[in-house]
């Protein structure tokens, strides 16, 4: 398994931060941003809350349509993540995890209190050096999202952000 180093050192920079620690609140989501060569990696940790209004399985018809809704505009990913045209990026992979709307209910088997969805997108850049921000979608897509804390890793270093709504540009450099 190839270990990135980037990312190593985004978790080093994640050990160092414990304000940061992963801690499950409504409105706030993290994204981790790493760039490896020609290779930008997002990855995204979001309340069910701040994409629904609730964090348990869908129980109605519009509730199903409206969680396969959020999940088909996570999955291109392409109004979500714009990084700047220099760069020329192109969207390569896109996984997505959130186990409430994508398996079905066990019998017996109660649903944990907080739920969240976890995302990567894989991105590749052909200018890669001329990366220098990413405007992001997510709060318009998602109206109860309030802020979003940002680490970055790259060849420049490590930098964290925290964009809050209506700022909608992720500034990649110091």
């Amino acid at each position: 398994m190839k270990i990135h180093l980037h990312f190593v050192a985004l978790f080093a920079l994640a050990a160092a931060l414990p304000a940061w620690a992963h801690v499950h609140q409504h409105g706030v989501a993290r994204l981790d941003v790493a760039l490896e060569g020609q290779t930008l990696t997002l990855q995204l940790n979001i309340p069910m809350d701040s994409l629904l209004g609730y964090e348990r399985r869908p129980r109605t018809v519009a509730e199903r349509e409206a969680a396969a809704a959020v999940l088909a505009g996570l999955d291109p990913g392409s109004a979500l993540w714009q990084p700047n045209p220099e760069a020329q990026c192109g969207l390569v992979k896109t996984t997505l995890v959130a186990p409430l709307l994508q398996s079905p209910a066990q019998p017996g088997v109660k649903d944990a209190e907080h739920a969240d969805l976890d995302g990567s997108w894989e991105f590749r850049c052909a200018q890669a050096d001329q990366l220098s921000s990413i405007e992001l979608g997510l709060f318009d897509a998602f109206k109860r999202l309030q802020r979003l804390q940002v680490q970055v890793a790259g060849p420049k270093g490590q930098i964290k952000r925290e964009l809050k709504r209506p700022n909608k540009l992720l500034n990649l450099t110091r």
